[in-house]
C-alpha cells in the first residue's frame, strides 16, 4: 500500500513538471519571434510566461515536502506572481499610450501570441484539474495564473490585429484592459488560496 500523501505529492509534481514543461516549449518559442519583431508587446508576455513557470517551483517544493503550510506559502506566492503581472502589464500599457512604439512583423508577432495562448491555457488545464482532483487551492490559484498569461497572450494577437488596421493606439488600450482581467483574476485567485484557511 503507497500512503495516500505520497500519492497526492507524486502527482502534484507530475501535475507541475508538465505544466513547465509545455510553458517552457511555448516561452522559448516565443523568445525566437520576439528577436525577429522587437515587440514590447510580446517582451510583456514573455516575461508573463517565464514569471509563470517560476511559480511552479515553489509548488513542486510543497508538494515534495508533502506540507500544507508549504503549499499554502506557494499559494500566497502563486497570487503575488499574478499581482506581479498585472502591474508590469498596466505600466506597460500606460508607457506605450505615452511615447507609442508600434511592433514590426505582425504576422510573427501574431504567430508568438498564438504559441504563449495555447501554451498558456494547456498549462491553466493541467494545473486546474489537478488541484480540483487534489484539493490543492495553490495548484488552483497557479491555474488561474497560467490562465491570465493565456489573456496576455491573446492580447499580443489582438495588438498585431488592429495594429496592422492602422490603428497603433489601440494597442496600449488593449493592454489596460487585460490589466483590468489579470487583476481580476488575481482577485479570485487570492479568495481561493485564502479559503484553505476556513
Amino acid at each position: 500500500m503507497v500512503d495516500e500523501s505520497i500519492k497526492r505529492s507524486r502527482a502534484g509534481i507530475r501535475a507541475v513538471a508538465l505544466s513547465l514543461a509545455v510553458l517552457g516549449v511555448a516561452a522559448a518559442a516565443q523568445v525566437v519571434l520576439f528577436l525577429a519583431t522587437n515587440s514590447v508587446a510580446l517582451l510583456a508576455d514573455l516575461i508573463h510566461n517565464f514569471g509563470d513557470a517560476l511559480t511552479a517551483v515553489p509548488l513542486g517544493i510543497a508538494f515534495a515536502l508533502r506540507s500544507d503550510r508549504a503549499e499554502r506559502g506557494a499559494g500566497l506566492f502563486v497570487v503575488a506572481a499574478i499581482f506581479i503581472s498585472a502591474c508590469v502589464a498596466g505600466v506597460e500599457a500606460v508607457r506605450r499610450l505615452i511615447d507609442p512604439a508600434p511592433p514590426d512583423h505582425l504576422a510573427a508577432l501574431a504567430i508568438a501570441g498564438v504559441i504563449g495562448y495555447a501554451g498558456n491555457y494547456l498549462a491553466a488545464v493541467i494545473r486546474t484539474r489537478a488541484g480540483r482532483n487534489l484539493d490543492s487551492p495553490a495548484l488552483i490559484a497557479d491555474g488561474n495564473h497560467a490562465r491570465a498569461d493565456a489573456y496576455v497572450s491573446l492580447a499580443v494577437v489582438a495588438s498585431a490585429a488592429v495594429v496592422a488596421h492602422g490603428a497603433p493606439m489601440a494597442d496600449p488600450l488593449i493592454g489596460l484592459a487585460i490589466t483590468a482581467v489579470i487583476l481580476r483574476i488575481t482577485w479570485q485567485s487570492w479568495r481561493t488560496v485564502r479559503g484553505e484557511h476556513h
